[in-house]
C-alpha cells in the first residue's frame, strides 16, 4: 500500500494550537461500517457508549523530557536540544538531538534553563539519535529532568508558538498516572471528570492499562509502501485483573473501547487468548498530518 494513497490537504490554520475548552466540546468523527458519516462532539460517547460497556484508558503520564542548553567543545559553545525517548539504565537516556550535526562522541553538554543538569555524549545513532549519560542518576536525575525539561511538542505546534507553562496541564490526559511516555495519547486528552463521571453514572465502566508512547510518534513516515515501514516497539502493561474485568461484558454482550492507546507492539501481553483482545467495538485516533508519526487535534 502507497504511503501516497493518505494524503490530503491539511491547511495550517486547521491545526489547533491549543486544546479546545473545555476538553469534550472537541469534535468527535463517528464512522460506521456502512453508515454516513457523523460529525459530533466527544460528549456525544454519552449516548455512543452503552450500559455495560467497558471503556478503556490508557494511563501513561508523559515526561517533561525536552532539555535544551548548549554543548561545549574546547572554546567552542552552540546551542542544543534534545527529545529524551529512551531510559537506558539509571544515568543513560537515549534522546533525538536538534541539531544533531553539531554533537560528537564526549561532547559536554550543560542543560536546562540555569544549565546546572550536566551531561556527556556517550555516542550517535541515526536520525538524530543521541545517547546521553547524566552527572546525575536515579530517582535524583528524574526530579531534575522534571524541573528543568519542557513538554514535547510536536515540532508543527512548537515551531508557531514555543512551549508555555500550561502545556504542562494541557498535555496530560486527566487519568495520567504512571510516568514514562515521551508524547501524550492524544485521543485521551479530550475526556474531563465530569465526563468520565456522567459515563460511570450511565453504567460504562471504565478500565486502565499502560502504553508508555514512545519515540515513533516523532518520526515522519519516509517510506513509498506502508510495508517497508519500521513502527519503533513501545512498553506496554495491561494487569491481569483488568483483563478480567474487560472479557466478561463482552460475554454478555456488552462493548470493549479502547480509548488512547495508539498503535504498537506492547513487550508484556495479557494471559487471554490474542483472538479476544481483537474485539474492541471502537477505536478512537486522532487527526494525523500526512506521513507523520503523530496525531495533532484538528479545530
Amino acid at each position: 500500500m502507497k504511503v501516497s494513497d493518505f494524503d490530503f490537504d491539511l491547511p495550517a490554520e486547521r491545526i489547533a494550537l491549543h486544546p479546545v475548552e473545555p476538553r469534550d466540546a472537541a469534535r468527535l468523527l463517528v464512522v460506521r461500517p456502512n453508515e454516513p458519516l457523523v460529525d459530533g462532539h466527544v460528549t456525544d460517547l454519552l449516548t455512543i457508549l452503552q450500559p455495560g460497556d467497558v471503556l478503556v484508558v490508557n494511563d501513561t503520564r508523559v515526561l517533561p523530557a525536552e532539555l535544551s542548553g548548549t554543548r561545549t567543545r574546547g572554546d567552542l559553545v552552540a546551542k542544543v536540544a534534545f527529545n529524551l525517548h529512551k531510559r537506558v539504565d539509571a544515568h543513560t537516556w537515549r534522546a533525538f538531538a536538534r541539531p544533531a550535526k553539531k554533537l560528537h562522541v564526549l561532547d559536554r553538554l550543560a542543560l536546562g534553563d540555569d544549565e546546572s543538569l550536566g551531561a556527556v555524549v556517550a555516542g550517535k545513532g541515526e536520525t538524530g539519535e543521541v545517547t546521553l549519560v547524566f552527572d546525575l542518576g536515579g530517582a535524583e536525575l528524574d526530579e531534575a529532568i522534571k524541573a528543568h525539561g519542557a513538554m514535547p511538542l510536536p515540532p508543527y505546534i512548537e515551531a508557531k508558538r514555543g512551549t508555555e507553562e500550561r502545556d504542562k496541564s494541557d498535555y496530560q490526559t486527566v487519568f495520567a498516572a504512571r510516568d514514562g511516555a515521551v508524547a501524550a495519547p492524544t485521543a485521551g486528552l479530550h475526556f474531563t471528570e465530569s465526563l468520565l463521571q456522567k459515563l460511570a453514572d450511565r453504567g460504562v465502566m471504565v478500565e486502565r492499562l499502560t502504553l508508555h508512547v514512545g519515540a515513533g510518534t516523532f518520526l515522519p513516515v519516509k517510506v513509498e509502501d506502508t510495508k517497508d515501514h519500521q513502527m519503533h516497539a513501545e512498553w506496554g502493561e495491561i494487569p491481569e485483573a483488568v483483563v478480567h474485568r474487560i472479557l466478561p461484558p463482552r460475554r454478555r454482550a456488552g462493548e470493549s473501547s479502547l480509548w488512547g492507546p495508539p498503535a504498537c507492539d506492547c513487550s508484556r501481553r495479557p494471559r487471554a487468548r490474542p483472538a479476544r483482545w481483537r474485539r474492541s467495538s471502537a477505536t478512537p485516533t486522532s487527526s494525523s498530518r500526512p506521513a507523520s508519526g503523530s496525531g495533532p487535534s484538528t479545530s
